[in-house]
C-alpha cells in the first residue's frame, strides 16, 4: 500500500499537535504529576496508538496491521528499557522532580527527531544495498549480547562524553535556576544543569535509536508503518515514566526478554539477507532458498516474551529485593536533599515509600540479603532520612502545640531503631 503525501502531512501534523499539546497543557507549567494523572494520560496515547493500528489494519489490510502492532510493541518495550537510563540520569543530575517532565519532553522530541533521521537513512540504505540487512541482524545480535552484561548506574553516570565536553568548552553552574538552561554567574553567561542533563539525554537518544531502528526495520521495511510505530512509542512515555516510577527497577528480567527478542529479529534480517542475497562470496552471489519469518509469527514471539519476562520480573524475589533496594537508596538522597521538591505532599509521599523499601531491607532472608549491596550504609543512609523527617515533624509540633513535646518523636529515636 502506497501512502500518499496528504497522509503523511496529516500523520505529522496530528503528532506534532499532540506534542505541543503536551508541552503547553502539562509540561509547560512545573508541576509533579500525580499517578492518576499520569495513569490517565498514558492510557490515553496508548489507545490512541491502538485505535491507529486498528485503521491501519482496516485500511491497509492484515499485513500492514500486524507490522505495525509488531513494531509498536517492541518500540515500546525498548522504550520502557530506555526509561530506566533517563532515571538514572535524572538522579545523577539531581534533576528538581517538579522539572523532570520538561527535560523527559526534550528527550521524547529530540529521540524523534534522531530515529526518524534514521528511519530515511536506514530505508535509503536498504534499498540500494541489499546486504545491509546483513548489518543490521549483526548489529541486533551484538546488541542482544551487549544486554545480557550487567548494567550499573555507573554506566550510566552524568559524567558522558557530551557533559564532560560541554563542561570543558562552555562555562557552567553547580545549581538549578528554575526550569532556566542559562543563568548568569559572576557576570557571565553560563549553563545550567538543566541544559547538562538535557545535553546527556540527547547523547543517549543518539544510541538507542541505533538499536530502535534495526529492529523495527527487521519487521516492516514500510516507511510510513517504522516512522509511526516509533513516534507512537514514543508519545506518552513522560507519562508512563511517573506512572512506573517505583516500578522500572522491578522489570530485572526486561533486558533479557529484550535480549531475546532483538535476537530473534536479527536472525530474521539475516534470512532475509539470505533470501535475497547478492553478496558475491555467499551462495555464489545467488539467493539461498531458506525459511523466512513471518510477520504474525514475529508478533506473537514478542508478545510471549514480553508477558514471561515482565511476570517472571513482578513475582521473583530478586525483583521485590532490588525494587527496594533502589527506591530506598533514592527517595532517601532525595529526601535529604532540600532542592529536590519543596511540595509537601510529594516529600510524603517519597519518605512513606522509603519507610516501606526500609522494612522490606530488614525483612529481608539470607538468601534475598546477598542481594543487597552495601546493605549498613544503606541502612545508614534511610536513618539519616527518617531522622530529618522526625526532627521536622517535632519542629512542626513545637510550634503549634508546645505541650506535645513530650509526645513527639525523639530525632535520635527513628524507626529504623525501633525496628
Amino acid at each position: 500500500m502506497t501512502v500518499s503525501p496528504l497522509v503523511w502531512i496529516l500523520t505529522v501534523a496530528a503528532i506534532v499537535g499532540l506534542l505541543l499539546f503536551d508541552y503547553f497543557f502539562h509540561v509547560r507549567t512545573a508541576h509533579t504529576p500525580r499517578l492518576r494523572e499520569a495513569a490517565i494520560w498514558s492510557s490515553l496515547y496508548v489507545g490512541i496508538a491502538v485505535l491507529f493500528g486498528l485503521g491501519m489494519l482496516i485500511i491497509g489490510g492484515p499485513t500492514m496491521g500486524s507490522e505495525y502492532f509488531a513494531g509498536y510493541i517492541t518500540e515500546k518495550a525498548l522504550s520502557v528499557d530506555n526509561l530506566f537510563v533517563f532515571l538514572i540520569l535524572m538522579n545523577s543530575f539531581r534533576v528538581p522532580r517538579e522539572n523532570q517532565q520538561k527535560v523527559l519532553l526534550f528527550g521524547i522530541v529530540f529521540s524523534l527527531i534522531a530515529r526518524t533521521a534514521f528511519i530515511f537513512l536506514g530505508s535509503a540504505l536498504l534499498n540500494t544495498f541489499s546486504w545491509v540487512f546483513y548489518l543490521f541482524g549483526v548489529a541486533l545480535l551484538l546488541t542482544a549480547g551487549n544486554m545480557l552484561k550487567p548494567e550499573t548506574e555507573e554506566s550510566h553516570s552524568a559524567q558522558n562524553v557530551v557533559v564532560r565536553l560541554s563542561r570543558k568548552v562552555f562555562p557552567t553552574t553547580d545549581y538549578y535556576d528554575g526550569d532556566k538552561l542559562f543563568t548568569i554567574e559572576n557576570g557571565k553567561r553560563a549553563l545550567t544543569p538543566m541544559m547538562l542533563v538535557m545535553a546527556a539525554i540527547g547523547g543517549t537518544d543518539l544510541m538507542f535509536a541505533l538499536d530502535s531502528i534495526p529492529a523495527i526495520f527487521g519487521l516492516t521495511q514500510n516507511v510510513y508503518i517504522v516512522f509511526t510505530a516509533t513516534a507512537f512509542s514514543l508519545l506518552g512515555l513522560r507519562q508512563l515514566y511517573f506512572l512506573l516510577d517505583g516500578l522500572l527497577d522491578r522489570l530485572v528480567y526486561l533486558s533479557f526478554g529484550l535480549a531475546a527478542i532483538l535476537a530473534f529479529i536479527g536472525a530474521k534480517l539475516i534470512l532475509h539477507a539470505l533470501h535475497e542475497n547478492n553478496l558475491p562470496f555467499i551462495n555464489g552471489g545467488e539467493p539461498v532458498d531458506v525459511m523466512e519469518i513471518s510477520t504474525g509469527l514475529s508478533l506473537v514471539v514478542i508478545v510471549v516474551v514480553l508477558v514471561i519476562t515482565i511476570f517472571a520480573s513482578l513475582f521473583s524475589t530478586r525483583g521485590r529485593t532490588q525494587t527496594a533496594m533502589a527506591n530506598a537508596r533514592r527517595d532517601a538522597t532525595a529526601y535529604l536533599d532540600s532542592e529536590y521538591s519543596d511540595d509537601p505532599e510529594e516529600r510524603e509521599r517519597i519518605f512513606r515509600r522509603l519507610e516501606g523499601a526500609r522494612d522490606h531491607i530488614i525483612a529481608l532472608g539470607p538468601k534475598a540479603k546477598k542481594i543487597v549491596k552495601n546493605e549498613p550504609e544503606l541502612l545508614d543512609l534511610c536513618r539519616r532520612a527518617i531522622e530529618s523527617h522526625d526532627t521536622a515533624h517535632a519542629v512542626a509540633g513545637t510550634s503549634h502545640v508546645s505541650s506535645s513535646n513530650s509526645g513527639t518523636a525523639n530525632p535520635g529515636d527513628s524507626p529504623l531503631d525501633r525496628s
